[in-house]
Formats: structure tokens, sequence, C-alpha cells
């Protein structure tokens, strides 16, 4: 009676390893196609993500197919499982980057941004730096370079005209009043005139 257990057993396990090894050949089949396509559609309920981050969540799904493998006890579908057990972990993945993410953003500061509701000066106007757009751009204005002028027809005009103020040593403060504009579209608009895409064209 218990030979007749231990072979049961004995077969059981065979049955089992047989069933695992066809599972693991169908899904790293083709470079891993079939997991990898099984990824892509998950992540295409998250609304997708930036393709440099594709590759990390495909090694995520190694390592939940080797956990999901082990744990498998033929007790229900192979891929209603891996399924369910790989959104789930895709899910924290994502919620766990959105969180830093979120985080750094709330950390992150404008240099732009007033250091104090008394006076107007930004982190900007305090930080050293050796390069100067203003004198950049105003340092000799009858020999202006054709960089110069395709930089500034690269601005809006209100960019331009922020442009020419600080030039004239206006304060953020007084480019705002003499302009009418919010301190927002005020830091909306230095991001355009600091953007690497427009300063780039004077290097």
């Amino acid at each position: 009676m218990c030979k007749m257990r231990n072979k049961k057993i004995i077969m059981d396990n065979a049955v089992q390893l047989s069933c695992k090894q066809e599972v693991l050949n169908s899904y790293y089949k083709n470079n891993a196609a079939k997991l990898h396509k099984l990824v892509d559609r998950i992540l295409s309920r998250f609304g997708g993500i930036e393709n440099k981050d594709v590759d990390d969540f495909y090694s995520l799904a190694n390592e939940v197919f080797t956990d999901v493998i082990k744990r498998y006890d033929a007790s229900q579908s192979f891929d209603v499982f891996l399924y369910s057990c790989l959104s789930n972990r895709i899910m924290t993945e994502i919620t766990r980057r959105n969180r830093e993410k979120r985080m750094t953003d709330r950390m992150s500061v404008s240099i732009d941004s007033p250091l104090s509701d008394k006076d107007d000066t930004t982190l900007q106007d305090i930080i050293a730096d050796s390069f100067d757009m203003e004198r950049e751009i105003f340092g000799d204005e009858s020999s202006m370079s054709a960089k110069i002028s395709k930089y500034l027809n690269n601005l809006t005009n209100r960019q331009r005209k922020i442009v020419w103020l600080l030039a004239d040593s206006y304060g953020a403060g007084e480019v705002c009043e003499i302009l009418d504009i919010s301190k927002r579209e005020y830091t909306d608009a230095m991001k355009g005139i600091y953007a690497y895409r427009n300063i780039s064209i004077l290097f």
C-alpha cells in the first residue's frame, strides 16, 4: 500500500514537472515573446509607459514568472494565475514609481521662484554661473550674431519682452507689473527662455 502511494506521488510529481516544463517552453520560446506580450497587454491597461522603462517590467515579469511557476499546483489555468500575479505586481510597481515621482515633484523648486514674500530675489539671482544670457544676447547690439537673432526668433513675443526688460535690469516683480502678467505666467515664460532647445542655439 505504501509503495503504491509513493509510486503515485512520484508519478504526480513527474506529471507536474512535465507540465511546468511545457509552460516554461511556451512562455520563453522566441526570446520570451509570450511573456513580453502579456506584460505589454497589462501595461496598456495602465496607459502604457515610456519605452526606456519597458525592459524593467520585462525583468520584473521574469521574477514573477519564476515565483509563480514554483507555486503553481495545476488547480487552475497557469495563464490565469500568471496574469493575476503579474498584473498585481506591475500595478504595485507603477504605484511605487508614481509615488516617488510625486515626491520628487513636490521637493523640486523653480529657480525663478521668489525666496521670500518680502522681495523678488530668486534662486537664479544668487546661483553662481559663468553663463550670462543677457550679456550673451546684448553684449554688443550692433554686431548681434546670427545665433542670437535665431535665439530671439525662437521666443514668443512675451518671452522677448521679458528678456529685454531683464537686460534693462528690471527684477522679476517689476517685469510682472510692467507686462501685467502673473508670477505663474512669468515663470512659464522663463522656462521657455532658458529651455535647452532655445539656449542651445547660443552654444
